[in-house]
């Protein structure tokens, strides 16, 4: 196992919780993301990555149901073979090469264009419904460190929203969702 095979581990184990506490009655809660309700946040990780992945290398996330029958399953599905990805030396190390993302092997394009999303968007899902909001400081404070020097370029992305502002004590993980977007 790799550095980002344990960080991926604690980021995908944050949004596992989340998930797990979901109540029954709040997957069609609004969620943070303008025009989704907090199953629509699973549903995002759950469909693009697995496609991401597939198109720029060998690597193949096991289908698991709909997001729309069991969001839970789905999620851990999707987890389960994102970390096992991660926990083969060999696949780990495997080329990923994509035209616009550029090549890397591809536990560092997992590091570089998953772990972030799905910190934020545990973040979201924990936000539409009640859940804990409370995300690895760590990561937190990784991904602030290295987002902030890209502002204008992640923002010319179309991906973020434009940055809240929030008070100078705040928190660096107000600080984070702020600056991705969202009101924390």
């Amino acid at each position: 196992m790799t550095e980002i095979s344990d960080r991926y581990r604690t980021v995908g184990a944050g949004m596992t919780r989340v998930v797990r506490n979901v109540p029954d009655d709040a997957w069609d809660n609004p969620a943070p993301c303008e025009g989704w309700v907090a199953r629509d946040v699973v549903r995002h990780v759950v469909e693009w990555m697995p496609q991401f992945l597939a198109a720029a290398s060998s690597a193949r996330i096991p289908d698991g149901p709909s997001v729309d029958d069991d969001p839970v399953v789905a999620w851990q599905t999707l987890n389960d073979g994102i970390q096992a990805l991660l926990d083969d030396p060999q696949m780990a190390a495997s080329e990923f090469s994509h035209p616009v993302a550029g090549t890397h092997t591809l536990q560092d394009a997992i590091s570089m264009f998953i772990l972030g999303d799905v910190l934020i968007h545990t973040w979201d899902l924990a936000r539409a419904t009640g859940v804990d909001e409370t995300l690895d400081a760590t990561e937190v404070h990784q991904m602030l460190v290295m987002s902030e020097p890209y502002d204008g370029m992640l923002r010319a992305s179309g991906q973020y929203g434009p940055r809240v502002t929030v008070p100078d004590d705040a928190d660096e993980q107000a600080r984070l969702i702020a600056f991705m977007g969202r009101q924390p």
